[in-house]
């Protein structure tokens, strides 16, 4: 194994700094009153096209993909009110939560906001609902679901639960079994980029008048994955990220050994998504924000461990994914001493380190393969640098120099990938260019670093 000044250095700072217990928590906008406007504008794609998109906006801010994930409190009372300024009805529908809605005209299956003219609005709808239980859950658009949700009106509403009276902010559900450290939306979504096309042509801005007539919804062929409103490796960069204006909510899932990661799953689309995690199974802990329990228990007694979980339309799923240690790999995933000097102090009764949460028994293990020279590998720039230099975590090794504008050397720490994507080979691409599509990497770090 190569050893560098600059490596060793890297890692004796990572070590000496102090434990970082920072917590990721699903971005959104805090309720428990709402107002939002459904709007058309652009996305961009992975593949470096463009698709016109119909969303729900906040206040007025442009329209976004997916809709803003709305988080509220368990007990709280939610008022949403909706505006309108497309070419067709809109409405607003909450699997799960018992919702009344006021104002507009009478829709299919709720209220909705009449067609609006271009550059105009047409009256409001107000949907209300108690929050009385905790859980993840959907909304959408009620009025000509099957193509207002293809066009990308469609979100994600978090409720978390009070324990004796006070907010859990660590807790997916009322009860200890779903205590997490870190937490992440993944909500999967599906285009086909020939129906937006059509919408653009006979519903946009040079459009005399919006006729949706030819609109064939059997035809629909979908070509575009997404995750949280975009393709791999577009999932990757900075959550806001000035590049993707209609596109907030990132996917890149970052944590510690040891953590316990809460999933957040959420079919936004209209087909069935299987998605995998790497480095281990999850454990799926509820099912449309209802814990998985027996009615005698309070935990989740019917949780479920699997390595690839599918959700059906309109399905939220909550699982936990590890803690991840790395132990019985057969190697000291923090490196041997030669090039990471460092310790590990069992806990009485216990193989693991109770900081670092290193597996004591693989402890100063070399990793059992010959690794490939640094010219037989290919190094990845922009969002796709995730190759730290060395297989161990927390110890940077040398890479090619590359230029620091790109952002090209994400994993700075030495943290240790798993891709985690979605089990169709076809969701690996965006618009038939591989890789793309529905997938992410997690990324664990050493517990001194800080999860943004």
């Amino acid at each position: 194994m190569k050893r560098t000044l600059n490596t060793v250095l890297i890692a004796i700072a990572l070590w000496a700094l102090p434990s970082a217990p920072a917590h990721a928590r699903v971005a959104g906008a805090a309720g428990p009153t709402f107002d939002v406007t459904a709007r058309a504008d652009e996305i961009s794609t992975s593949d470096g096209d463009s698709m016109w998109m119909w969303g729900y906006a906040l206040g007025a801010g442009r329209m976004q993909y997916p809709g803003p994930t709305m988080i509220v409190n368990q007990g709280d009372t939610v008022t949403i009110t909706l505006h309108n300024q497309l070419p067709v009805p809109v409405s607003m529908i909450f699997p799960g939560l018992n919702a009344t809605a006021t104002g507009g005209s009478a829709g299919l299956l709720t209220q909705e906001v009449p067609a609006a003219p271009p550059g105009q609005t047409t009256g409001t709808v107000t949907y209300r609902f108690r929050a009385t239980s905790p859980g993840t859950f959907t909304y959408f658009s009620g009025s000509r679901s099957d193509l207002e949700v293809e066009m990308g009106l469609m979100g994600a509403i978090i409720v978390r639960p009070r324990v004796a009276g006070a907010v859990a902010a660590q807790q997916a559900y009322d009860d200890a079994s779903t205590l997490f450290d870190q937490e992440f939306l993944f909500l999967v979504s599906e285009a086909d980029p020939d129906i937006h096309k059509q919408v653009a042509f006979h519903c946009g801005p040079s459009s005399a008048a919006c006729d949706l007539s030819g609109i064939d919804m059997t035809k629909r062929h979908p070509t575009d994955w997404f995750v949280n409103g975009r393709n791999f490796p577009d999932t990757l960069s900075d959550a806001g990220d000035p590049m993707f204006p209609t596109q907030p909510y990132n996917c890149a899932p970052m944590f510690h050994p040891g953590d316990r990661v809460l999933i957040r799953w959420v079919a936004g689309g209209v087909d069935f998504h299987p998605y995998h995690t790497h480095g281990q199974n999850h454990v799926i802990i509820a099912r449309d924000a209802r814990l998985l329990k027996t009615s005698a228990s309070a935990s989740a007694d019917l949780a479920v461990s699997d390595y690839t979980t599918t959700t059906v339309p309109g399905e939220t799923v909550d699982a936990i994914w590890g803690p991840w240690t790395g132990a019985k790999l057969g190697w000291d995933v923090y490196g041997t001493q030669d090039i990471n000097p460092h310790s590990c102090n069992a806990a009485p009764g216990s193989d693991f380190d109770p900081v670092t949460h290193e597996y004591c028994p693989d402890h100063n293990k070399e990793i059992p393969v010959s690794l490939p020279s640094q010219s037989d590998l290919t190094f990845g720039v922009g969002s796709g640098g995730e190759w730290g230099g060395t297989p161990y975590l927390g110890v940077p090794g040398d890479l090619p120099p590359v230029e620091p504008a790109q952002n090209a050397q994400l994993n700075v720490f030495g943290g240790i990938a798993f891709m985690w994507h979605s089990h169709a080979e076809r969701e690996l691409t965006t618009n038939n260019i591989f890789i793309g599509g529905m997938a992410t990497m997690a990324l664990v770090v050493p517990v001194s670093v800080a999860i943004p």
